[in-house]
């Protein structure tokens, strides 16, 4: 018979204001955080933005920005360049925090960039579909994946050409689209 170990009673450690998983034995916890998600609006030379259509769960078929978990070591700057580079074999430039989007209801921080495309020459990464550059005029609006996707591309919209602005937050009309149940 194995004896079961490490973090797996659920209890409000001494100093703590909420519940964690602890061990029992040894009084080891495991805090659990929010996860950083890092990405960019990528712009080519002629203002086109690169757009990735998802090959994966959740919201397989549909549009988003180059973005993914950030991985430890790196800045969220590099972690937007590789996410960019995984996702579209698209190299790019992040040239400043465009955005900072909170959500609390699937605990994500999401940092995204405001990013130069140095390339034109962009292919599909193992999670992405397709990709492609668009006008902002022509982006497939009614066929993004995410609140925050349209939140950026709206940001980055508002902001184009400024170097002057703060970060942009979540709008007030922060309400979670159906994905958030799959996640």
């Amino acid at each position: 018979m194995t004896r079961e170990t490490g973090p797996r009673v659920r209890t409000i450690p001494e100093g703590e204001d909420r519940e964690r998983l602890v061990c029992p034995d040894c009084g080891y916890i495991a805090y659990q955080n929010p996860l950083v998600v890092v990405g960019s609006v990528a712009v080519a030379e002629d203002g086109r933005i690169l757009l990735c259509r998802r090959a994966i769960e959740p919201c397989r078929g549909l549009w988003t920005l180059p973005a993914g978990f950030m991985e430890e070591h790196e800045t969220s700057a590099e972690g937007a360049a590789r996410e960019a580079w995984e996702e579209a074999c698209a190299r790019i430039l992040p040239e400043a925090l465009l955005a900072i989007y909170e959500y609390p209801q699937i605990s994500q921080v999401q940092l995204i960039y405001r990013a130069r495309l140095l390339s034109p020459d962009i292919a599909a990464g193992p999670e992405s579909a397709e990709v492609g550059l668009f006008a902002f005029d022509d982006i497939p609006w009614h066929a993004l994946a995410f609140p925050t996707v349209r939140w950026a591309l709206r940001d980055y919209q508002s902001h184009r050409g400024r170097t002057d602005f703060a970060p942009a937050r979540n709008p007030d009309d922060n309400t979670p689209g159906p994905w958030t149940s799959r996640l």
